[in-house]
């Protein structure tokens, strides 16, 4: 199914968890996010041809993860660029996805081959 990352409402939709699948490593590596929407009902986004999760996420505080902002990053982003040299492959299908999270400052980069809806 296609999805237009950059045409969601994400501010104040309401991330609620997060799945991380390396059970076949380096074959199927996938994040599934259910995001509870401002604008639509719940459903889940599934990352699929990880090759990069970095998360800086806070905990402790009483409030639903709400997301501040999401956004495809562009192709000169540090970590896109670092991720390219350190391969010393030529990746021109991923994309770079910044998630930050307004509740408690969280911050999520993911570089993968493709992103899915599931409702």
């Amino acid at each position: 199914m296609s999805f237009d990352f950059d045409n969601c409402y994400w501010h104040d939709s309401i991330l609620k968890s997060i799945y991380i699948d390396r059970s076949n490593p380096g074959y199927m590596d996938t994040i599934e996010m259910n995001i509870d929407w401002y604008d639509r009902p719940e459903s889940k986004i599934i990352f699929k041809g990880v090759y990069l999760f970095k998360a800086r996420m806070n905990f402790g505080i009483i409030a639903a993860e709400s997301i501040l902002n999401a956004e495809i990053l562009p192709s000169d982003d540090p970590d896109l660029v670092d991720f390219y040299n350190k391969t010393k492959k030529n990746y021109t299908e991923l994309n770079g996805y910044l998630i930050e999270t307004n509740s408690t400052g969280g911050i999520m980069k993911i570089i993968a081959e493709t992103v899915e809806e599931v409702s």
